[in-house]
């Protein structure tokens, strides 16, 4: 018996649920947190406050990664190779040709889809929501639906900030180890929400076992909330992470070395002087006290303020540019006034260029896009770089991922409007496919130009085949075609020479019955010949 936003659904009586024993936990890439269920008697503590905080302020940390202008830039090309938005195509489709159901269920899962697509608003707003997710390495969604009136389906999708959010789940211990090697099984699992936060939750048990977290969170059912993350999660799978994670420790090199650049050209590009003062036989404290006043003597600065016309006396006290004064005893050189250079090597920025890099490739875009000397241009597919395909194929891997949140979210839909049961979904989810709509180009220009080496190669072999080669093995080595792919071209040949035999039936059908035509009328005028054709022909017979 599943439940779904409090309401059972039974299974058939002749199913029954198949419990099959393994050593390997469930999936933990839902960054659920793991704890000991209550009434179990066993006492533990429960740093919740450390775990969810620090989830926080990672989520916190990638959204200020976002203000850097080089992160923002490899984001902005990211979501815009993702999510296309034109105004006379859908932006997602859901492909069911692999289903085998009948043709008005599928129709039905298309329609149900496209509502789901109007719920989020994706046509407007789905640059934001891939976005988010991919910044944050997760998504959430509060699924509201009408408590009266369950069939009518999901009324309202409420976007929810994932620092506010955490999933748990309860363990207890399995006694009967026979039917499952675990030690530890899963009793519950639900999700808390903290309008602010976690950071101010305290230890989540006491040690007689007993949870005060729910306390300052409200409890809510796993099945009201749909969860999509990144699927990357830290070295002790604890934590899911963003796909930024691996950005942030060149992003911060970056920002160190460009403010060392910076303070050693401030301090370092001017001249200046430096004054050797003789300050003879005077003891320490008079010796100092002459230093002082030559420094006041020679310091006074007349400063123009061009706000107020006013001309001041800007005194200052030392500062990296002032000038440096040095006493110099007797016996020695006398005063002495000289020049300290600035720096030479202001115009090196190889460390900065060599992090920059570095930055560059753990964003996982093309350096050539991020570089602003480098120009845009649409060559043939053998101009393209190795990067333009490894960042399409990177492209393919997000939006697989990115699509769990339309399965989770149809799957609901589907099963509360009764068109499916929740024991067809597995089946039927491993069919669905999404057809995002692509305007990558250099991903086009490479199936061309793989597909134009392969028509020339046959070219080639074609006076070879039936003699050294056969014509599947042709299918199969030159063309690249898998045994599903033959069997469908084979069909849709035969198909279009029955089509071109019944065109050629009708042309011949026509060309017959013109014939005939033209007959009858050649008679009708032989005919027409043996009248009279006038009066007077009339009156010589």
């Amino acid at each position: 018996m599943a439940e779904l936003f409090g309401f059972e659904i039974k299974r058939k009586d002749d199913k029954k649920e198949v419990n099959i024993p393994s050593f390997v936990p469930s999936s933990q890439d839902d960054g659920a947190l793991n704890i000991a269920a209550t009434g179990t008697g066993a006492s533990s503590f429960l740093d919740m406050d450390g775990t969810a905080k620090s989830e926080a302020e990672l989520v916190q940390k990638y959204r200020s990664m976002l203000q850097q202008p080089e992160v923002s830039q490899a984001v902005d090309d990211i979501v815009n190779e993702a999510i296309s938005i034109a105004s006379d195509q859908k932006v997602i489709e859901c492909v069911t040709d692999d289903l085998e159901l009948a043709d008005n269920i599928k129709k039905k899962i298309r329609e149900e889809f496209d509502g789901i697509i109007r719920l989020l608003d994706f046509s407007s707003t789905g640059y934001d929501t891939f976005q988010k997710w991919y910044v944050d390495g997760r998504l959430n969604y509060h699924v509201m639906i009408d408590i009266n009136a369950p069939k009518k389906g999901i009324q309202e999708l409420r976007y929810i900030d994932p620092r506010k959010i955490r999933k748990v789940k309860e363990y207890e211990q399995n006694k009967d180890k026979t039917k499952n090697p675990l030690a530890k099984v899963v009793k519950n699992e639900y999700y808390i929400y903290n309008e602010k936060g976690f950071s101010a939750l305290t230890s989540g048990y006491s040690k007689a076992g007993t949870s005060d977290h729910a306390m300052n969170g409200l409890k809510i059912a796993k099945d009201s909330i749909v969860n999509c993350s990144s699927g990357l999660l830290n070295e002790n799978n604890s934590l899911i992470i963003s796909h930024l994670h691996k950005a942030y420790k060149p992003l911060n090199q970056l920002r160190m070395m460009e403010d060392a650049v910076v303070i050693y050209r401030i301090s370092r590009a001017p001249e200046r002087r430096i004054f050797y003062i003789d300050v003879g036989n005077l003891p320490k404290m008079k010796a100092e006290q002459y230093l002082r006043d030559m420094m006041t003597k020679h310091k006074n600065r007349l400063v123009y303020d061009a706000s107020s016309g006013d001309v001041k006396d800007g005194r200052r006290h030392m500062s990296m540019t002032d000038d440096f004064w040095l006493p110099r005893r007797e016996g020695g050189k006398g005063t002495e006034i000289t020049t300290l250079p600035g720096g030479q090597n202001l115009g090196e920025l190889d460390d900065v260029l060599y992090f920059q890099k570095r930055l560059f490739k753990s964003l996982n875009v093309p350096i050539s896009r991020m570089e602003s000397d480098t120009g845009f241009s649409l060559g043939r597919a053998t101009e393209i770089s190795r990067d333009e395909i490894k960042f399409s194929k990177f492209i393919g891997r997000l939006r697989s991922r990115f699509s769990m949140l339309f399965d989770k979210l149809l799957e609901k839909q589907l099963i509360l409007k009764g068109v499916i049961s929740p024991e067809e979904w597995p089946d039927i989810q491993a069919s669905i496919r999404y057809d995002y709509m692509s305007d990558n180009y250099f991903e086009e220009l490479k199936e061309s130009e793989v597909l134009r080496e392969r028509l020339g190669l046959l070219r080639d072999i074609d006076d070879y085949v039936g003699k050294y080669y056969s014509a599947d093995w042709v299918r199969k080595n030159v063309l690249m075609m898998s045994e599903s792919d033959i069997e469908d071209m084979r069909d849709q040949i035969e198909q279009d020479d029955a089509d071109a035999e019944d065109s050629e039936d009708s042309e011949q059908g026509q060309d017959d019955g013109y014939s005939d035509r033209a007959s009858r009328g050649s008679g009708d005028s032989e005919s027409q010949d043996d009248l009279p054709q006038s009066d007077d022909d009339l009156i010589g017979n």
